[in-house]
């Protein structure tokens, strides 16, 4: 007797507790989402800014930490090394939080099926997000 009532307070626990995860999960992934809106726009017009040339008003959508740290020329050079006009497809990873800033792996992809991982580092500056670090990564 006590047996059975042991299993069915543990099956209840149990349930009670992956109940509960799945709450809080659902709870983050929604609350990621919507902290993570306006990143795809911001990524969107940073590649059509370089695109179409315009290195300063891309260089602009960094943060001023950023651009303490990586001058114009710098900035430049770095975007000259990644060679993009090679790539003509974007495709953008699920973002992450971490200490307020949110990250997001970017995947250029060329039509010789080449890729190029970028991971963005984001910060809210005011109502805004802004690149505030971009560092090539090793393809995978």
């Amino acid at each position: 007797m006590d047996l059975v009532l042991a299993r069915e307070i543990g099956t209840k626990a149990l349930l009670a507790g992956a109940g509960a995860l799945l709450l809080y999960w659902t709870y983050t992934a929604v609350k990621l989402v919507i902290s993570a809106r306006g990143i795809n726009p911001l990524i969107k017009q940073f590649f059509t800014q370089v695109a179409s040339g315009r290195i300063d008003a891309a260089y602009l959508l960094t943060t001023k930490n950023y651009r303490s740290h990586v001058n114009r020329q710098q900035f430049i050079r770095f975007l000259a090394g990644l060679q993009l006009n090679k790539y003509s497809n974007l495709k953008s990873g699920r973002p992450r939080l971490q200490e307020g800033q949110m990250i997001l792996t970017v995947k250029l992809k060329s039509d010789a099926k080449e890729e190029l991982p970028l991971d963005f580092t984001f910060v809210k500056v005011e109502d805004d997000w802004r690149v505030d670090r971009i560092a090539k990564l090793s393809a995978s």
